[in-house]
């Protein structure tokens, strides 16, 4: 049975919610973004909007059931991180985040522009060294939960006044697609693979048996500027899993910027883009990925955290803001209150 969703369909651009810091260019341009009172910046790739077919053909090599059936959507124009967020950027808000001990007022703002910084909850301790000693600078976040991602995008809403969040399903593999309609963004076979991403054939490291990530950014982008979509660390989407999502979308138009909104289970969401132990065909732009109770099936507390994965030491995220938000996720946060009962 096919669970309630919610979809943004069929809206007209006037109803969009619009972000007024997205005003501050004329035009929809990259740019560069300091996280205020550290050294710390990260890079904005300008993604135009458009339609294109989510999911893959039932000729294509590696398909499985649940990147069907092929969909025309369409989306609006927003902006993708170039790199999946580094450490760097977490450890940021792990040292500055504070603990939210005051239950919110039921009137607040939605707009997480409009909230304190510093009353956004943070994670707790890691059990294990969240590294695992891979890397830290320019190295991408990881073993973080969907929960964990989707705190660290208001935090970083309220910390520079501009809404960030985890990308939809859609439009995750829209950007990685850059256009091509192939199994990959730069072509139907996996033969060049290696030149864009970190996966189980070239990440191997001494020492890792299963191997690790590696720094940001040393493969080739795609057409679109985008560092590491395939491979390296799978990236967290804002979306709770349906395997039957897209048959669920109406076909007498093109459905507008269509989400599966979270709800209040740690799982299933979906994670995108393979990971440096996945195989080629895992990393393909219509792969998709449904995360379970085994990603932290090596917690040794009897309640696993909310915040970390273990040994999910191969799952990280990248960080997306709309020109002009979609009203369901504007201000969209977490609705996991608590570590598991």
């Amino acid at each position: 049975m096919i669970r309630s969703i919610s979809l943004l369909l069929l809206l007209s651009p006037s109803l969009l919610a619009t972000d007024p810091s997205s005003r501050e260019a004329k035009s929809h341009d990259p740019y560069t973004e300091a996280i205020p009172g550290s050294t710390v910046e990260f890079n904005m790739i300008a993604i135009r909007g458009g339609t294109f077919h989510l999911g893959s053909p039932i000729t294509e090599p590696g398909r499985r059931d649940n990147e069907g059936p092929l969909r025309k959507v369409e989306l609006c124009p927003f902006w993708m991180g170039k790199h999946e967020v580094m450490w760097d950027e977490f450890h940021t808000y792990m040292r500055e985040a504070k603990w939210d001990l005051i239950k919110r007022p039921e009137t607040e703002s939605p707009d997480p522009r409009q909230r304190k910084a510093d009353a956004v909850t943070k994670p707790t301790a890691s059990y294990l060294e969240e590294t695992y000693t891979f890397g830290s600078s320019r190295y991408p976040a990881f073993n973080i939960s969907h929960h964990a991602a989707m705190k660290y995008c208001e935090w970083l809403s309220a910390k520079t006044g501009r809404m960030y969040r985890l990308p939809t399903e859609a439009e995750w593999e829209y950007a990685c697609r850059a256009g091509s309609a192939t199994a990959y963004h730069f072509g139907q076979e996996d033969k060049s693979l290696d030149e864009f991403g970190w996966y189980q054939k070239n990440s191997p490291t001494k020492g890792f048996s299963r191997g690790k990530t590696h720094e940001v950014g040393l493969k080739k982008p795609s057409a679109w500027g985008l560092h590491d979509m395939l491979g390296n660390v799978a990236e967290w989407c804002i979306d709770e899993y349906d395997a039957d999502f897209y048959d669920s979308l109406p076909w007498e138009k093109t459905p507008l910027g269509p989400v599966n909104l979270p709800g209040k289970n740690l799982y299933p969401h979906v994670a995108r883009g393979g990971s440096f132990r996945s195989q080629a065909v895992e990393c393909r732009s219509a792969a998709r990925m449904r995360s379970e109770l085994a990603w932290n099936s090596s917690d040794p507390e009897e309640s696993q955290s909310i915040w970390w994965l273990v040994p999910g030491k191969w799952v990280g995220f990248r960080i997306v803001r709309a020109v002009d938000e979609y009203p369901a996720l504007l201000g969209i946060k977490s609705q996991v209150k608590k570590e598991r009962d």
